[in-house]
């Protein structure tokens, strides 16, 4: 394969498992990076042996950048990819693609009309125990999936919020617990339970009253198959909990899988995870598999940090989908999916209504019904 030159933009602690990740890669040669904190640019920069750039224009003209990681704040994604595919750069995307739907369509038209591939990044598409789900669902083995359950019961301290001046703000992060910690998991669930039909939603912050976003959300789901779900995820709970997907089937078979959980993952503070397992397995005869797949799990991730493998599985497909004209696992029009999914709850809770699905973007100052919502007004009112 060939050898793809790569760039960094935005040189934060994600952005510093994406370097080490392009320079493990053998189609990848890690070439640029950028920061508009000169200072955090030249100290990654220093880190990987490569020039450190404030202007990501400059970076990618002067280094012939082939394909670039935005992993910037939220609402500067659009920004950044666009920018990136008018100078003829592949773009990668931290999740969620976009804060809004509107940014969410300026970046895939840039990236279509440039010709260059877009993906985001969900690499938890990649844990052994969803790919056991997924196969199981393809393999009709719990029949036509008919409902689906996905729970995300974490905890984000104060501190966690003082890491960075973006976190916890309207502006800044688009959002709260919805459009940071959990786009990961929403993908999951709707790459198995498919597109959505309507949505009821509810959001709000009980936990966390020196923060401006929502720190828990919840939706009712029908999906365009007639299959039903429920959606709860929320930063609230201390100590942290667990993040579960579980899918129901036509012939009463159950499977899921515990996609994170223990209080060193909910912190988010520490990388140590726990390991990611099967949970509920009742197809018939395979129900006595799970201690062993628990064990196979857990022993995999003693010999691997899940904190950047599973992020280097993904940036490889984006390469190779890259290198063979393809789309990559999770290309642009399922990063908007889930931001779509997330917008619909906003909606929902200021339209006191369900939300038929396709979504447009909406025009005008309400941000897709986040600042219609007694919280944005109390906190922004507050800090202005």
């Amino acid at each position: 394969m060939k050898e793809f030159k790569t760039a960094v933009i935005g040189c934060g602690k994600v952005g510093m498992t994406h370097a080490q990740c392009f320079g493990k890669l053998e189609s990848s040669r890690l070439s640029a990076v950028c920061d508009v904190d000169r200072a955090r640019a030249e100290a990654f920069g220093k880190k990987f042996g490569v020039p450190a750039y404030t202007d990501a224009t400059a970076m990618i003209r002067e280094n012939g950048i082939d394909a670039v990681a935005v992993c910037t704040p939220h609402p500067l994604h659009a920004v950044h990819i666009v920018n990136a595919a008018k100078n003829g750069a592949h773009v990668i995307s931290e999740k969620p693609l976009a804060a809004s739907l509107q940014d969410c369509d300026l970046a895939i038209a840039a990236c279509e009309k440039a010709g260059v591939k877009l993906g985001v990044i969900s690499q938890r598409r990649y844990y052994p125990p969803f790919l056991r789900m997924v196969e199981a669902i393809r393999a009709g083995k719990i029949g036509r999936p008919t409902s689906a359950t996905l729970e995300v019961m974490g905890w984000r301290s104060p501190e966690y919020y003082e890491m960075d001046s973006w976190r916890g703000k309207w502006i800044e992060e688009g959002g709260g617990v919805m459009i940071n910690q959990t786009p990961h998991q929403i993908d999951l669930l709707l790459s198995v339970m498919g597109d959505v039909d309507e949505l009821f939603g509810l959001w709000d912050n009980f936990n966390h009253p020196t923060v401006e976003i929502e720190d828990s959300a919840m939706a009712l789901i029908r999906f365009k198959s007639g299959a039903i779900g429920q959606l709860y995820v929320s930063n609230s709970q201390k100590p942290g909990l667990w993040g579960k997907l579980h899918v129901h089937g036509s012939n009463g078979a159950s499977i899921g899988a515990q996609i994170e959980g223990g209080s060193s993952f909910i912190s988010g503070v520490t990388a140590k995870v726990e390991p990611p397992f099967n949970d509920i397995w009742t197809i018939p005869g395979e129900e006595n598999r799970l201690p062993d797949w628990k064990a196979e799990d857990a022993a995999f991730t003693e010999t691997h940090d899940p904190m950047s493998y599973y992020h280097e599985l993904q940036l490889r497909d984006f390469l190779d989908a890259i290198a063979n004209g393809r789309e990559p696992l999770v290309n642009g029009i399922a990063g908007r999916k889930t931001v779509e999914l997330i917008t619909a709850i906003y909606r929902s809770q200021r339209d006191h209504q369900a939300i038929r699905f396709p979504l447009a973007p909406e025009s005008g100052p309400d941000f897709d019904g986040r600042t219609s919502h007694p919280l944005y007004s109390r906190t922004i009112g507050a800090n202005s």
